[in-house]
């Protein structure tokens, strides 16, 4: 379905119930966008008292792959999206075509694979780290071949904030490091020399109308975002239009409904794709109130076949700091600061490395 197809859809009434597969942060926020909007959201998860679950008008626990239970828990609601792109795939499979499930299956499928989707976005004609998959020993020695090294050896699934990742600096090491990786599937990726990180967000309608927030800067530690600055410089606004394009693509292929996030790398031979998330994501946490729409208004519009709201950037553009660990205790010194907006996700302990919480400025304008 192109995005240019003229589609008409009957948009969802307000008080029509939403349901939330998975019960975090970015639940949380969509149900608090859903209900500003008149939608009251039953969220389906393994902790009642989670982020989500603390706000959400209806709560059903259980687990991911419990096809009864979530084919019981969409019973109840009139359209499905989720939070989290690791969910088993055959239970939502399994809903069928008479339960509206935003985005959908494929994406997680594609999403969930690091080796099917980098091989879906190379099909289309996006730019990639070479690589090549890994499922044993003797084939890490091939795909180094292919990868070149130094290289990153990643796990193909369930891999997020810099976990399942090992660096490799030379072919020494080769034993350790598929002893580090624990027999699982998984693949070399040759280093990426870039100038900078940068996300692509972008929301897509049922009508497959589509619209793009201002690409941020993003700066990572550990593997883990610590900022995000939108606009971004100018070193990174040459490489933002074919980025926009490859999103499009991607978007229109997967007939995608909702936000979509893709992380890109400024290189000198133009952006190079990394990853995607099909889902709202934490680059964009600084739409709240950075942007006319947030994110996860915009998700909500989307899934529910509202007109699109717009992603225009507030005053000069927003950074958005999160809370990572034992950060989330300085809470009220952030809110002793009148330029700052906290948002706290209610987690009830602070880990090393656990997202807290994060704090938005909106910048002056220039």
């Amino acid at each position: 379905m192109s995005d240019d197809d003229s589609i008409i859809v009957t948009p969802l009434p307000p008080g029509s119930m939403i349901g939330i597969i998975g019960c975090g942060q970015l639940g949380r926020m969509l149900v608090l966008a859903a209900a500003q909007l008149g939608y009251p959201c039953h969220v389906y998860g393994r902790e009642p008292l989670g982020p989500a679950g603390q706000v959400a008008a209806h709560f059903t626990e259980g687990e991911y792959d419990d096809a009864k239970a979530i084919a019981a828990f969409a019973a109840e609601c009139d359209v499905v999206t989720y939070e989290w792109e690791n969910l088993p795939v055959n239970p939502l499979a399994a809903l069928g075509p008479e339960v509206d499930l935003f985005p959908g299956v494929r994406p997680l499928e594609v999403g969930q694979s690091r080796l099917a989707e980098k091989t879906f976005v190379a099909g289309l004609g996006g730019l990639t780290a070479p690589f090549a998959p890994v499922r044993s020993e003797d084939e890490l020695t091939d795909a180094l071949d292919k990868s070149g090294v130094p290289a990153i050896i990643k796990s193909d699934r369930m891999g997020y904030d810099g976990k399942g990742q090992v660096r490799l600096q030379d072919r020494d090491d080769l034993s350790t490091v598929w002893q580090e990786l624990n027999g699982q599937q998984a693949l070399a990726e040759g280093f990426v020399e870039f100038d900078a990180e940068f996300s692509v967000l972008l929301v897509r309608g049922r009508d497959g109308a589509i619209r793009f927030w201002d690409a941020p800067h993003n700066v990572h530690e550990d593997g883990i975002l610590r900022l995000s600055t939108a606009p971004a410089p100018e070193n990174i606004q040459t490489h933002i239009p074919s980025a926009r394009a490859l999103a499009r693509k991607i978007a229109t292929e997967l007939d995608y409904v909702g936000v979509l996030a893709i992380e890109f790398f400024a290189t000198a031979e133009g952006p190079i794709f990394n990853e995607m998330a099909p889902r709202v994501h934490n680059s964009g946490h600084w739409t709240i109130e950075g942007a006319a729409t947030s994110q996860f208004e915009n998700h909500i519009r989307a899934i529910c076949g509202l007109p699109l709201g717009d992603t225009r950037l507030i005053e000069g553009g927003a950074e958005m700091r999160n809370l990572i660990g034992d950060e989330v205790k300085l809470w009220s010194d952030h809110l002793s600061d009148s330029g700052s907006h906290v948002h706290l996700y209610g987690k009830r302990q602070p880990r090393p490395g656990r997202k807290m919480g994060h704090v938005t400025r909106l910048l002056p304008i220039n």
